[in-house]
């Protein structure tokens, strides 16, 4: 656009835009032009565009105080490129740059292609190798013929290809299709034991049955487990299948937890399981995709997700993405780093290969209001702040549903991960994740009228809410949310709040735990309270435990006071806020001292479980244990249909002076 043809756009612009305090507004259209003005009536194509129009207008000085919309016409737009939007982009929280959907209408950005032409499998090879029930049902297309050139790995996080069809992931060809197979014993060379249980370093171990028979030719196989821990998973490259001893052995570098017999695994990429509807594999040599669909081709468009991200906004002010839908990607979403009072608003963020949002640095910045779901990673990353002189980033969720995330990479990767300062994690719906919901680092955050459920549910010595191994990550409090359903199948099982390894100064405030596992668990930690909530049908409602003189013992002389003496803990605001640490090393560390346990509801389940050890260290207070509160509504009733936790007047919780909790907030009264 020469300089004439510009002056021309820029008044057009401004023209239509002319109401005194009306922000300038771009249009894109899936029918425009990028050479078009960006009117109503002249859209432009792609939102590169109007980002490079805006940059112009400001350039020029047409562009006011005032903000800017850049309204997107419904459609679906296949990004070609990241939308990178940096200082020269922004705008002010008073007066925001803003890429919405236009009003009613619905929008979708995909960094995925859209593959054609598909045909049922002819080839002599590759019928013969299918199974023989996926014979005239798997069907096969050209990539590079769709222009999908780059066809990923297998399993490196931000580079995986992924299929969707009718706007769902498909499922990478596997077996079992359902849940895990087992290792039947380990073989490696180099024996160990941790906490008493034996394995081996090296990834060698026997199976059973003949089924592992038909993968010895697979050129690219890899299994995916928790392959010592129920709490750590990865993805593994088979190596070798030694077909008459009934041996895989996987390529190096091992699972630095190492490997144990009964541990849980599933194949993947394995075009001899391509067994079942919604199963695909690439022939990454011929560039081939072999899919099974789930229904008839035509009743949907089949995608692979292409782009690595869709926006990536970077030192940048005041940039507002609103009711737009991000999909199809092989890393997050979208990304927010160094900025300040930038938001997602909501929007529908969904089938990614990594995060769904990654805010790094900055201040203020907000994600409201949104659907993620479908996430290979976690949902919402937040940090920012600065631990040496405590102050917060202020940022925040608010307001969001997240559920499915975890769905690649299963073990912490939380529909919301905490670092830093002050955040706030608020009134949001999460649910259906395989390990932690919300996964914290940091000081000072605020955890508060959550709803959270059917988490955990693949894993073992997990917490719906968990953090541990450092006493200066303290200050936050977590209040009047509700655990709910909350069970993991692996070894120790779930835990609501989780606060593991020496966790210490956090609060438990006036929540509700409802069969929620092992609710408020304090392991080892000192300085925390657990103060006016309600547990019921909890296994049990309270634990604490005394493992720092026990087996945590050398961590407790080790790496924990590195990293006390790494903060500022006997300056200001350190010594003001955190007075307990002055004294910390001086008065027996490992001991769990200075808990508080008070004014709490147990009814149903178990009590307490606290270590012989720790018992006569904690502070009990009115707590009412294995009588009846006298709810509004009856939650252990199988038929009830209404969880009313409101208390009666005459409950004897009143009575102890247990406080009414604001169960509006929380959502439990709609």
């Amino acid at each position: 656009m020469n300089r004439f043809t510009f002056t021309i756009f820029a008044w057009a612009v401004f023209l239509t835009s002319a109401v005194a305090g009306a922000p300038v507004e771009l249009f894109v259209a899936s029918n425009g032009h990028d050479q078009n003005p960006g009117t109503r009536e002249r859209p432009l194509k792609t939102c590169l565009a109007a980002r490079n129009a805006l940059r112009n207008l400001r350039a020029t000085g047409n562009l006011r105080n005032e903000g800017a919309i850049v309204s997107i016409r419904g459609g679906t737009y296949e990004f070609t490129e990241p939308l990178v939007l940096d200082r020269q982009d922004g705008g002010t929280n008073n007066a925001p740059i803003v890429y919405r959907a236009a009003p009613g209408e619905k929008v979708r950005l995909t960094g995925s292609r859209r593959i054609e032409n598909f045909l049922p499998v002819a080839e002599a090879r590759v019928l013969k190798k299918i199974a023989p029930n996926a014979r005239g049902k798997v069907l096969v297309a050209d990539l590079r013929a769709s222009g999908v050139e780059d066809f990923g790995k297998v399993a490196a996080k931000g580079q995986r290809l992924e299929v969707f069809f009718q706007d769902t992931p498909m499922q990478l060809a596997r077996w079992p299709n359902e849940w895990f197979t087992k290792i039947l014993d380990v073989v490696g060379d180099t024996s160990f034991k941790s906490h008493g249980i034996p394995g081996t370093k090296e990834g060698w171990f026997t199976y059973d049955g003949d089924r592992q028979s038909s993968w010895a030719d697979e050129k690219n196989a890899w299994l995916h487990g928790y392959w010592f821990w129920d709490w750590s998973d990865s993805f593994e490259k088979i190596d070798s299948i030694d077909t008459a001893a009934k041996t895989i052995r996987l390529a190096p570098p091992y699972h630095h937890y190492g490997y144990r017999k009964n541990q849980r695994y599933y194949a993947i990429n394995l075009l001899t399981e391509l067994d079942q509807p919604g199963e695909w594999f690439v022939d990454r040599q011929a560039g081939l995709l072999y899919f099974w669909p789930p229904a008839p081709i035509e009743e949907g468009s089949v995608t692979v997700a292409v782009l690595p991200r869709l926006a990536q906004v970077r030192n940048s002010e005041g940039i507002v993405f609103k009711g737009l839908t991000f999909e199809g990607t092989r890393s997050t979403a979208i990304e927010i780093q160094d900025s300040q009072d930038c938001r997602i608003e909501r929007c529908t963020i969904r089938n990614t290969g990594s995060w769904g949002v990654v805010i790094r640095g900055g201040s203020q910045c907000e994600v409201r209001r949104t659907e993620l779901y479908a996430l290979g990673e976690g949902g919402i990353s937040l940090s920012g702040g600065d631990r040496k002189t405590l102050t917060p980033a202020n940022h925040a969720v608010i307001s969001n549903h997240i559920h499915g995330f975890g769905r690649i990479y299963r073990t912490y990767r939380p529909a919301v991960g905490v670092s830093g300062v002050g955040q706030r994690v608020a009134h949001n719906l999460i649910h259906d994740g395989p390990h932690n919901a919300i996964q914290l680092g940091g000081n000072d955050h605020i955890i508060e009228f959550n709803e959270i459920h059917n988490v955990c549910f693949e894993t073992g010595d997990v917490g719906a809410f968990y953090m541990g191994r450092d006493w200066t990550q303290r200050g936050t409090i977590i209040r009047h949310n509700y655990f709910h359903d909350i069970r993991g199948p692996g070894l120790h099982g779930a835990m609501a709040v989780y606060l593991d390894d020496a966790t210490s100064g956090i609060q438990i405030i006036g929540n509700v735990f409802n069969r929620a596992g092992r609710a408020a668990f304090i392991g080892g930690g000192r300085d925390n309270i657990v103060d006016n909530n309600i547990f019921v049908d909890c296994q049990p409602s309270v634990h604490v435990d005394a493992r720092g003189v026990g087996w945590m013992h050398e961590t407790i002389t080790g790496i924990m006071p590195q990293r006390l003496q790494s903060m500022p803990y006997r300056q200001s605001p350190w010594k003001d806020r955190y007075p307990q640490l002055l004294t910390l090393l001086e008065d027996e560390p490992g001991r769990p001292k200075y808990n508080v346990v008070r004014r709490n509801i147990s009814w149903g389940g178990t009590w307490l479980n606290a270590d012989k050890k720790a018992r006569p260290l904690i502070v009990f207070e009115k707590n009412l244990l294995d009588v009846d509160p006298l709810f509004v509504g009856d939650p252990r009733s199988p038929n009830a249909t209404i969880l009313d936790f409101r208390l009666r007047p005459e409950s004897p919780a009143l009575k102890i002076g247990f406080e009414p909790l604001p169960l509006e907030k929380i959502g439990l009264l709609k």
